[in-house]
């Protein structure tokens, strides 16, 4: 059963989002590291691919073989609504279940656009996601005009990237990343599938485990979301784990049986206790 285009359709009175969080995964372009890097060496897509990916991992000191996000296009963009109180109105996995890049990109900037009043939220997002969306609307011919007008600021802009935010713009490094993150707070994190995974997924024609991938990702941003709110004065503790543990968590649950994949991310998660 695939995901539905929309989950959690809000109330005809809801007056649209606040907050608009994130998630992307992507795929590295073949034709165009052909192109680009390897022309007249007569490479298959695939070939100039693993090529790219050994030259990437020879420079890097982690053994990583991730490409430049010129290189790569978006194959699953999860998009949750987030109100004004800070609860969850809708969740999005876009262009399901076909899940076409081009279809994917054109309407995540319809959404954007629609609703000009909502921050973007990501982790990570203003060093990869926005700009992966960024080049597929230059490559799809996709118009953003408030976005690319308005909201690039990095510190006074429409978009909160919480990496940004936790590590005082880049001033330190948040080792462990989302994951770590969401570990502290109780919630599932890495499960089974971690990004460097989606490729070979991708390959095996596994849309649908991508997108599921990716909406864990977004539900995870948002409790990471939630938490620095209390940091920043917005909301109280209090007010923050009655949002987690009564307003969240039924919200997935209800929602299972649409999206039966949302009872793998229940199945994981668990009660925040801080420690030491």
């Amino acid at each position: 059963m695939t995901l539905p285009d929309v989950v959690g359709r809000p109330n005809a009175e809801d007056d649209g989002p606040r907050f608009l969080i994130l998630d992307t995964e992507s795929v590295p372009d073949g034709r165009l590291l052909g192109l680009v890097r390897y022309s007249g060496d007569g490479l298959t897509e695939a070939e100039a691919i693993a090529r790219a990916q050994k030259e990437a991992q020879e420079r890097s000191a982690s053994g990583s073989d991730f490409l430049p996000v010129t290189f790569q296009y978006p194959v699953a963009v999860c998009v949750l609504r987030v109100g004004a109180d800070f609860r969850i109105q809708s969740i999005r996995c876009l262009d399901a279940p076909e899940f076409r890049p081009a279809e994917i990109v054109r309407k995540f900037w319809q959404g954007v656009a629609l609703y000009p009043r909502a921050k973007l939220v990501s982790f990570n997002g203003r060093s990869f996601d926005l700009p992966l969306l960024e080049f597929a609307a230059f490559r799809y011919g996709c118009c953003g005009q408030a976005h690319f007008q308005n909201n690039r600021n990095r510190y006074g802009g429409n978009h909160l990237d919480l990496l940004d935010w936790l590590t005082n713009y880049g001033a330190c490094r948040l080792a462990g990343g989302l994951n770590l993150l969401s570990k502290i707070l109780g919630k599932p994190g890495k499960m089974q599938i971690a990004g460097d995974q989606v490729y070979s997924l991708y390959l095996q024609g596994k849309k649908q485990v991508i997108n599921d991938y990716c909406m864990f990702d977004t539900l995870d941003t948002y409790f990471v979301f939630l938490r620095t709110r209390v940091m920043a004065g917005e909301i109280s503790l209090a007010e923050e784990q009655a949002l987690v543990r009564d307003e969240a968590r039924s919200w997935i649950a209800a929602r299972v049986p649409e999206c039966p994949a949302l009872q793998q991310y229940l199945d994981n998660w668990g009660g925040w206790e801080a420690w030491p």
